[in-house]
């Protein structure tokens, strides 16, 4: 599997994402996914809003985000069945603004996929968006899949065998957020400018649909369960997403 990230000039607020894409991209191969960040597809959406104060950033942390909980750093947050800092919100590269999460993905992941086919006319090909996330008890950001299409984003070896010639219950490989973090490890968290990355000869399955719920796990057979269990929090329900 290779990776290569691709440097860019700098994505601006409603600019056509399709057009940036295919002008720093020339050739994309059959059987290639194609990584591109989420704040670049967010600002295509034009999903940023104005620097905030402290209270009104809290109340839109709350009102992007299932399950908000304040913590010394951030505001630790479930948002579209994910664990997250701050809904995922983004103020460090939004020069002054707040470059919020694309509105939904999937759809876009989707849409992104249809389009980029037909430029450059393949038939086996990904689109993964991808983001910085945490892991527990670790140092430093991986990356995370918030969005694909056009893959099998899990890999399923319940069922099978293993090297001893015995049965695997419970094991699967979460295929989708280990290609994100490859290419957000290549594509960097500084000022490297590459929000594209194009992944080659991945072992992945091609698939015409998207299953959008099978990197889901049940919050009661989560193995982090217990620690959510007994915490005494609100929910915050978001109503109204529209901006």
């Amino acid at each position: 599997m290779q990776i290569k990230a691709i440097k860019t000039e700098i994505f601006k607020e409603n600019e056509d994402l399709i057009k940036f894409i295919s002008k720093h991209i020339k050739n994309i191969k059959e059987g290639s996914i194609l990584v591109i960040s989420s704040k670049i597809v967010a600002l295509s959406e034009g999903r940023v809003v104005s620097n905030l104060n402290i209270k009104a950033k809290e109340k839109l942390i709350k009102i992007e985000s299932d399950l908000a909980i304040k913590t010394k750093l951030v505001w630790f947050t479930i948002k579209d069945d994910m664990v997250m800092a701050s809904a995922g919100i983004d103020e460090s590269n939004g020069n002054g603004r707040l470059i919020l999460l694309p509105k939904n993905s999937f759809d876009s992941a989707e849409l992104i996929l249809k389009k980029i086919k037909k430029i450059f006319k393949v038939k086996k090909l990904g689109i993964l968006i991808s983001d910085s996330g945490i892991l527990p008890l670790r140092a430093g950001v991986i990356g995370v899949a918030i969005g694909y299409a056009g893959f099998q984003g899990v890999r399923d070896y319940q069922g099978m065998l293993d090297i001893f010639r015995r049965n695997l219950e419970f094991s699967r490989t979460d295929v989708a957020d280990s290609l994100a973090t490859g290419a957000t490890f290549c594509m960097g968290e500084g000022n490297e400018r590459q929000p594209l990355a194009i992944i080659t000869d991945a072992p992945v399955i091609f698939k015409q649909k998207t299953d959008r719920k099978e990197l889901i796990m049940n919050k009661k057979q989560d193995i982090y369960a217990p620690l959510f269990k007994n915490l005494k929090v609100k929910k915050h329900k978001n109503n109204d997403k529209k901006k």
